[in-house]
């Protein structure tokens, strides 16, 4: 791996940033450039979402449209393997691909600021929600012994991804505390 790499923002077709990584390495394998690229990432976060009444997992981007990568420009081989990759469209700075000026580097605190947003989540256990839960929303319990029962939202969490939640159990209202994982909304 060289020693003066950079981080540069990767303009590419929103929704095909993995395509464009994936033929990336396999260009750079071919061409026996690995050693002029660090790091090529994809900021993304896991989120559940519900469609049809059931919960999915899915990856949802920070920066749709964009790869993050870590890289040695200086060489020109590597610049012109970049642009003719499918789906690719520039270099945050640049441009475009029609002009001279060589693709400018991301400032470090741009850097330190996507990179610790990637550790703060993959340190984070729980998984986060696209529609936040609101006080007496009616949820349905999915997983855990309630599997089936339904109460209402008490009480919201939000740093540990918990909810207290009241759920009539023999005619009494019982409080229990659930993750968000073991909840959906009941639409």
């Amino acid at each position: 791996m060289k020693n003066d790499q950079k981080w540069y923002a990767l303009k590419v077709i929103s929704g095909k940033e993995e395509l464009v990584k994936s033929k990336l390495f396999s260009e750079l394998e071919q061409r026996q450039l690995r050693d002029y690229v660090g790091q090529v990432l994809i900021p993304a976060e896991k989120v559940y979402e519900m469609r049809a009444g059931k919960r999915k997992l899915r990856e949802r981007s920070f920066y749709p449209g964009y790869l993050i990568l870590q890289a040695d420009l200086t060489d020109g081989r590597l610049l012109h393997l970049i642009k003719d990759l499918s789906y690719a469209i520039g270099f945050l700075g640049e441009g475009g691909w029609g002009r001279v000026n060589p693709p400018v580097p991301l400032r470090d605190k741009e850097v330190h600021k996507i990179l610790g947003k990637m550790d703060e989540l993959a340190a984070d256990i729980g998984v986060n929600i696209d529609k936040p839960f609101i006080i007496d929303e009616m949820v349905k319990i999915v997983d855990g012994p309630f599997s089936g029962f339904s109460g209402s939202v008490q009480e919201i969490f939000q740093e540990r991804k918990r909810l207290n939640i009241i759920v009539k159990i023999f005619e009494r209202n019982t409080p229990i505390e659930l993750t968000y994982a073991q909840v959906e909304k009941i639409m």
